[in-house]
């Protein structure tokens, strides 16, 4: 398997470098077979080639089996036509990633905010509320006149169907529950035609219930009981909060896994930010890229058939689950003592 390397900013470099560490664990023990190509993006590549996102780095990653994508800090990025370009938006339109899977779950033995849950959202991101990927050329977002700023939506027919018809294939195999999350009491035209195209392709999975839900009570829902809920499927933005509440809820963002995937290539990526505040002083909590790349080895895996993939994949989530077990081998944000390198040996023995 050809993996893409590329660290990112803030905290990324740490976090990918914990995630190596254990690849090579399970590298060793299953036999994946893992190439490393490793490139800059963000901002190291800001100072190097004088853009966020080099010329070569999306071409390059067409060539991969899948890639590790390291956290970004956009906000400290120049204006677009000077360098700063937003590689995570970039990877997934101009590859098509598509589907960005985000499971949330409870751990036994780990203090959590919310009631027991294990559920994935199924977030469409390609198109929606983000004005950096919903225009060919120009931005999404402008100011006609002084004072006023408008901000334009796409929805697709196209893009809903193919996001709907991977919550079902995803739930399924699972409890065979869809939820479809929308506000189309107020977005009238958009959200009716994704929720169009989701009943639509519910036709498809006669074996699979759909019920579909405001995204103002979803957030209250999530709080109340989030254990009545198994695969959530909805547009970009929506699914973007709703993914960190959930994530919060089972116990923190830093464990909150996440892939971008395609129907050919797929980019594990933490869910959460770059955290420049904590950068460089060993206190991240590697898990959630961790757990990404253990998602990204299974998605490989059930692609091509190749079960000693979803095995590692596996086996890290089960390393990282009996690691967090226990306090005195969590990280501080966790209410453990572990710095990022320390809880990191303590996952890769885990894998022994």
């Amino acid at each position: 398997m050809k993996l893409l390397v590329l660290p990112g900013d803030g905290i990324g470099p740490e976090i990918v470098a914990s995630a190596l560490d254990v690849l090579k664990a399970v590298d060793a023990k299953y036999d994946l077979g893992l190439d490393y190509t490793h490139r800059e993006v963000g901002l190291a590549a800001l100072k190097t080639h004088g853009t966020s996102l080099p010329d070569d780095i999306l071409p390059l990653a067409r060539e991969m089996d899948g890639i590790l994508l390291g956290p970004m800090s956009n906000l400290d990025y120049p204006p677009r036509d000077k360098g700063g370009i937003n590689f995570s938006a970039a990877f997934r339109t101009k590859l098509d990633l598509y589907a960005n899977i985000r499971p949330a779950r409870t751990r036994t033995n780990l203090p959590h905010r919310g009631t027991d849950m294990d559920l994935v959202i199924v977030r469409e991101g390609t198109e929606g509320m983000y004005p950096d990927r919903n225009m060919v050329s120009g931005p999404g977002e402008f100011m006609p006149v002084e004072g006023v700023a408008i901000s334009m939506r796409k929805v697709t027919a196209a893009a809903s169907e193919r996001i709907a018809r991977r919550a079902f294939e995803l739930a399924r195999t699972r409890n065979k529950k869809v939820t479809a999350v929308h506000k189309v009491n107020a977005f009238v035209v958009t959200d009716g035609l994704f929720m169009e195209c989701v009943r639509k392709v519910a036709t498809e999975f006669p074996d699979v219930e759909l019920n579909d839900v405001l995204v103002d009570a979803m957030a209250a829902l999530l709080v109340r009981d989030a254990s009545k809920y198994d695969v959530i499927c909805s547009t970009n933005f929506y699914s973007d909060i709703l993914s960190d509440l959930a994530s919060e809820l089972s116990g923190s963002l830093g464990l909150a896994g996440s892939i971008n995937a395609g129907d050919d290539l797929a980019a594990a990526q933490a869910q959460h930010g770059s955290a420049p505040d904590i950068a460089g002083l060993d206190k991240a909590n590697p898990c959630s890229m961790i757990l990404s790349a253990a998602m990204l080895l299974e998605w490989y895996g059930a692609r091509t058939g190749k079960e000693n993939f979803r095995q590692a994949g596996k086996a890290i989530e089960d390393a990282i689950d009996a690691v967090l077990a226990k306090p005195e081998t969590r990280t501080k944000d966790l209410g453990g003592t572990l710095g990022t390198k320390a809880f990191t040996k303590v996952a890769v023995a885990a894998l022994a």
